[in-house]
């Protein structure tokens, strides 16, 4: 009986066993990529069940199931999108599965092509946050430390960005994205100005040299975007002794909420006692400045209040080739600029980003018998939708409004009166899509339109980025892109019948970056149409003007940074060749313009004493001749000054953590530099006109400061802020 029983067991176990594997069915195929290669170590399976297996080192897999009827078959592998086919079980074999690239925001293909940005947050930065303010002889401001990059212009007796063959007022200036209509502070002829803004306040700046985003208008060569910090790290007290006034600043931090606030006092009189200038002074310049953020963290966003004010005075004399005795300048600013912005998320998908700011600005001049007042009042809305249909495809819709109130009231030779003023209304839409082929390819296509007011004048300017990434360090970028900006506030205030100046670039990109070293190759085509034009020496009534100027520039960007082949030590050196002409303003022919140089260059370095718990820095700036025009030639502009050179030190010490002893001093090695010529108006006995050259005011200046933090970790100093 038991010998019967174990025969029937088995027999059962047998049939069993070929019943079950009757009812398997056998899965099987190959996994490859785009370019048909494979893709070993894929996980493919059926969805909801245990069944599967993982694809061999040549792509190939298969595994049994005993699943009847309609199943779901997924495959998946890190970088590539997950694939599904449902289908009938028995059809799912000697299957090809083709696996596409999923974009990973962090390998992607960057589009930079014309910008420059420094920051932590951003992911091809050529400076971070410390970087733009220790450049030796810029003294903490970011405008002189982006005169360090590629593309820009040593304009030494001016002190503005000028940007690939384009005057400083092609360059615009942006805080949360919003416009800053006064970004510097005034100052005396011949004599450069800096920008009104504190750098530490600010974590992010984007510089873009040309092609930017269909966001941003009213400029034809540039704009420069100022992010505010979003969330400090923590409440902290700064101090600042300077030799040229002090300082404090404040940082408190909440849970949802965040309040800066920073007051600087500057006085040029005990410094000036000590290291005189060529200028006669009534007056030294003298301001108070203050600058403030409020941050406060929604449910879904982040709410910033931005506002800043300065007062700026000072009487000077100075020595001018058409007037026998020096010339008075007399001049009072009082200006005021906030703004309000909001970013957050509307559902899963859409970003809302919106904001207003207002400038208000008050200049009352004085130069000999001319009394000018200046009264401008400008408010700028924007407000934009950004929504991400997937890692592929992203949308950016807005529109913006801007108004401008400018008067002017004033008397010449103590007798004359005379009023200016205009309103002027700039509307704009834009619309722009980032779009991600693959991990190696994306493209940024957009569109803006803009109207002004004042003169009923339109455009329609289409914007294009494309960037293709060679391999995991290197990548190419293209960029076209039109460009328009109206005419500025002293030929808007004597005529209203004009078109908008229009600019079109061209830009080819390449980009290596590797442990720690950066390296980038520009080459750029930009054509200017309808430039302003007068026939007057100076752009006022009674001018005739026009916008039948045009022109171009051309040329080639290098820059190298490394900060890894020498312990302790970083530096980039920096190159631009620019080939430009144009006709505009009173220019009778194309030429280059005065502002211009061939060739720019610069290198900067900055080398950490561990031993000596110090920081020292040291930049050299070079430049080729500039045009001039001597009325004793027979061909305009056809004069060059003499090479412009400049070597400037500083020195950071550490006396404790959080107390900072800092000292800078430019040209150092006193290069006689010369900026141009001004000519007399009339000529001599002989038939020549006598000229005067535009030097600095003094050859020389240094810098000396105690700079001590007081925060919370007992850590964080100053040395960010220098």
């Amino acid at each position: 009986m038991k010998l019967l029983a174990m025969k029937t067991i088995c027999t059962l176990f047998l049939v069993f066993f070929v019943l079950y594997t009757n009812a398997q069915t056998t899965i099987s195929g190959k996994v490859t990529d785009k370019k048909q290669q494979p893709i070993a170590g894929a996980n493919v399976y059926l969805e909801n069940t245990y069944d599967g297996a993982t694809s061999e080192a040549d792509g190939t897999f298969t595994f049994k199931t005993t699943e009847t009827g309609q199943v779901t078959l997924v495959v998946s592998y890190l970088a590539y999108k997950t694939f599904k086919q449902e289908a009938d079980v028995t059809s799912l074999n000697n299957l090809i599965i083709v696996l596409t690239e999923e974009v990973n925001t962090l390998d992607a293909v960057v589009l930079t092509a014309g910008s420059f940005q420094a920051g932590d947050n951003t992911k091809v930065s050529v400076m971070n946050a410390l970087d733009v303010v220790t450049t030796a002889g810029v003294a903490g401001d970011f405008i002189s430390a982006l005169q360090t990059l590629p593309g820009t212009q040593t304009v030494g007796e001016d002190g503005r960005l000028f940007v690939r063959g384009g005057t400083a007022e092609e360059t615009q200036v942006f805080i949360d994205g919003l416009q800053v209509f006064k970004p510097y502070s005034p100052t005396s002829n011949n004599t450069p100005t800096r920008g009104r803004y504190s750098p530490f306040l600010f974590d992010g700046i984007t510089f873009s040299t040309g092609g930017y985003s269909a966001e941003y208008g009213n400029a034809l060569s540039s704009v420069l975007l100022l992010n505010t910090i979003d969330h400090p790290e923590q409440s902290e007290t700064n101090i600042s002794l300077m030799s040229l006034g002090v300082g404090l600043g404040h940082t408190k931090k909440w849970e949802k909420d965040a309040l800066t606030f920073s007051a600087a006092y500057i006085n040029l009189a005990p410094y000036n006692k000590l290291v005189p200038d060529t200028n006669k002074w009534n007056k030294l310049p003298e301001s108070i400045s203050g600058e403030t953020v409020y941050r406060h963290d929604t449910k879904n966003g982040l709410f910033k209040l931005y506002s800043a004010f300065d007062v700026v005075k000072f009487d000077v004399e100075q020595p001018a080739i058409n007037y026998e005795d020096l010339v008075r300048f007399d001049l009072q600013n009082n200006n005021w600029y906030t703004n309000a912005s909001y970013e957050g998320f509307v559902g899963d998908k859409m970003v809302l980003t919106s904001g207003i700011s207002y400038s208000n600005s008050y200049t009352k001049l004085a130069i000999e018998d001319t009394d000018v007042t200046d009264r401008e009042n400008a408010v700028h809305l924007k407000g934009k939708l950004k929504y991400s249909f997937n890692n592929l495809f992203k949308l950016t819709v807005g529109a913006e409004l801007q108004s401008t109130h400018f008067n002017e009231d004033g008397v010449a030779n103590q007798t004359d009166a005379f009023h200016y003023y205009f309103n002027n209304t700039y509307s704009a839409a834009f619309a722009e899509a980032d779009v991600f082929f693959s991990n190696a390819f994306a493209g940024k296509f957009g569109v803006r339109m803009a109207h002004s007011s004042l003169f009923d004048a339109a455009s329609l300017a289409p914007r294009l980025s494309l960037a293709y990434k060679l391999n995991k360090n290197a990548q190419l970028s293209l960029v076209y892109g039109s460009f328009y900006q109206a005419p500025q506030n002293n030929e808007l205030k004597y005529n209203d019948d004009f078109e908008l100046q229009e600019a079109t670039h061209y830009i080819l990109n390449y980009q290596y970056k590797k442990n720690n070293q950066l390296f980038r190759a520009e080459a750029f085509y930009k054509k200017y149409d309808q430039l302003v034009q007068f026939d007057a020496a100076f752009n006022q009534e009674p001018s005739n003007f026009n916008n039948n100027g045009f022109g171009y520039a051309k040329g080639l960007d290098l820059f190298w940074k490394d900060t890894r082949n020498i312990k302790y030590l970083q530096y980039w050196v920096s190159y631009s060749y620019l080939d430009t002409q144009r006709k505009f303003k009173d220019y009778p022919t194309e030429v280059m313009p005065s502002f211009a140089t061939k060739h720019n260059a610069s290198l900067v370095t900055k080398y950490w004493i561990n031993g000596l718990r110090s920081q020292v820095g040291m930049t050299y700036n070079f430049a080729s001749g500039r045009p001039y025009n001597n009325p004793n030639a027979s061909d305009y502009m056809d004069g060059r000054t003499k090479n412009y050179h400049n070597a400037s030190l500083n020195w950071s010490y550490l006396i404790s953590q959080q107390k900072i002893l800092f000292f800078s001093a430019s040209n150092i090695l006193g290069f006689n530099n010369t900026f141009g010529y001004d000519y007399s108006n009339t000529p001599d006995g002989n038939g020549r006109f006598d000229r005067q050259a535009i030097v600095p005011t003094a050859k020389r200046s240094f810098f000396v400061g105690f700079f001590w933090t007081i925060s919370d970790d007992k850590t964080k100093n100053q040395l960010d802020t220098l």
